[in-house]
């Protein structure tokens, strides 16, 4: 219940964009293309968006690329920049990580670490050619997946 005199908090419906930074978008972009395979929503110099299962959207912007405003016809996206070394993890069902350490395999790309989390979750770590920390997660990480 809102403090008296305040306003009520409005609802959320989740977190509909992540945004990696990248020096090199074309090597980045082949690298997401080669073990994920997601559709691609838009392309250009400055950003790669990609349709994560339909319920999210993952930016990959090349660093430096949007360290000013863009003004476009319908308004102003601010200034935001950043540099690998971010994390992130993408939900899989239990029955599918195997598939995605046999993918990562052979793609030869690195596992970093895993994790047996309390609640029956497992994670998988492993980066992208940027630095950035990725993750496979499976139910039972968190309380609320």
């Amino acid at each position: 219940m809102a403090a008296e005199g305040a306003t009520e908090r409005p609802s959320v419906a989740g977190v509909l964009e992540t945004a990696l930074y990248v020096d090199d978008l074309v090597k980045a972009s082949a690298f997401y293309d080669r073990l994920f395979g997601f559709p691609k929503l838009f392309a250009d110099a400055r950003l790669i968006a990609y349709d994560v299962a339909g319920r999210s959207v993952l930016l990959l912007f090349a660093v430096g690329a949007s360290a000013t405003e863009q003004r476009l016809p319908g308004g102003l996206i601010p200034a935001h920049d950043g540099q690998g070394g971010a994390h992130m993890a993408f939900a899989v069902g239990a029955a599918a990580l195997p598939g995605w350490e046999r993918l990562l395999a052979d793609l030869d790309v690195a596992v970093e670490g895993r994790v047996s989390w309390p609640r029956g979750g497992e994670s998988v770590y492993f980066r992208d050619p940027d630095g950035n920390l990725l993750e496979i997660a499976t139910p039972g990480l968190w309380a609320t997946y």
